[in-house]
């Protein structure tokens, strides 16, 4: 569903860790939530309503992504191999709703989706021979699509 970026740690942290990691420890796991509750939360996350025109910015943002779409942007022509597909704009969605509820919040926002356009989009735009010899990364290539693609009117902000 996603793909996160996580950069390297501290020497010192990263020196925590072997230490950690090479030494007998007893571990007591403490259980926290169980499966039946992830169920739950899991059907809650999918009862979240969206409004439609973040459910359409969702969507117009994956379509944009796409080479063989309408009208593509110039960037997308030339960059893209392959653009976000329906799972995409499904996980975009999905993940705005987690982080809506996660934020104590009951209505997804246009500010979730596009928070969450990077890690969703991250792996499922590929880029072609000229992105990667000029170094444009899925990355830069999310950020104009979030600079070129419309927000919705509506006001529907955190």
């Amino acid at each position: 569903m996603f793909n996160i970026i996580i950069g390297y740690l501290s020497e010192d942290e990263e020196i925590s860790v072997v230490d950690q990691t090479t030494t007998i420890r007893n571990i007591e796991f403490e259980k926290t939530i169980g499966g039946p509750e992830i169920i739950e939360y899991q059907k809650l996350v999918r009862k979240m309503p969206v409004a439609e025109p973040v459910t359409r910015y969702a969507v117009q943002l994956a379509r944009t992504s796409r080479p063989s779409g309408v009208n593509p942007p110039e960037f997308i022509k030339q960059y893209v191999n392959y653009g976000a597909s329906l799972r995409a704009s499904q996980f975009l969605i999905l993940g705005a709703k987690a982080r809506a509820l996660m934020n104590g919040r009951y209505n997804v926002s246009v500010e979730d989706v596009q928070k969450l356009c990077y890690p969703v989009f991250r792996h499922r735009i590929l880029t072609n021979f000229h992105a990667e010899s000029e170094g444009v990364t899925s990355d830069q290539i999310i950020k104009q699509l979030l600079d070129v693609v419309p927000v919705p009117k509506s006001g529907l902000k955190d």
